[in-house]
């Protein structure tokens, strides 16, 4: 079960945490932040980021699994690709080149590459696996209710919403049933205060 800490407290004991193994001598901290849909993933990451690099020298390098999926049926698809394009050359090798998704063309096209020294944050649905809990060194599952997640996902997707809400949500389910993802949590948030 995840410590469960209100979002301050959250952020930062991550970032605690994250100078804690730098100084250990981890020089690329792996920490994922997972949840469903609309619970604050983005949010959390993108704060993180900006508390390290305000506290640190040199930016974190943040993974969008958005970036990942082949499109709105593309969870455990995107989940796959993380591992094998992303994460394994880059473990293996000490860095990775990989292909973002264009959602607008429905097809990957811009390349990205990474090869550590600075922490590395993975959000996203999918990103928390079993996999990925056995090399991340911190790892977040954020749960909200269904609820705040639709009305998140109203504001910023209202277009799209009853298209692809429900088929998402299912996919999400499949995936949560399969790969276990919130009992590799470490952490988690105290209500609902993204």
């Amino acid at each position: 079960m995840p410590e469960s800490l209100p979002y301050d407290e959250l952020l930062s004991r991550l970032t605690d945490e994250t100078f804690t193994l730098i100084d250990r001598g981890i020089a690329m901290p792996i920490i994922v932040i997972d949840g469903r849909a609309g619970a604050g993933k983005s949010t959390l990451a993108l704060d993180l980021q900006n508390q390290i690099f305000r506290a640190g020298e040199s930016m974190p390098r943040v993974i969008h699994m958005d970036d990942l999926y082949e499109g709105w049926a593309g969870l455990a698809q995107g989940a796959d690709y993380l591992q094998r394009v992303v994460l394994d050359p880059l473990l293996a090798n000490g860095t990775s080149s990989w292909q973002e998704y264009n959602w607008d063309i429905s097809s990957r096209d811009r390349w990205r590459e990474f090869s550590g020294g600075t922490p590395l944050i993975i959000e996203g649905c999918g990103s928390l696996n079993r996999y990925t809990h056995t090399i991340a060194h911190l790892t977040v599952w954020l749960d909200v209710s269904v609820e705040i997640r639709k009305q998140r996902w109203l504001e910023r997707d209202g277009h799209i919403f009853d298209q692809y809400f429900d088929s998402w949500a299912a996919q999400e389910l499949d995936f949560i049933a399969r790969e276990k993802s919130p009992e590799f949590a470490q952490f988690g948030l105290a209500g609902s205060s993204i």
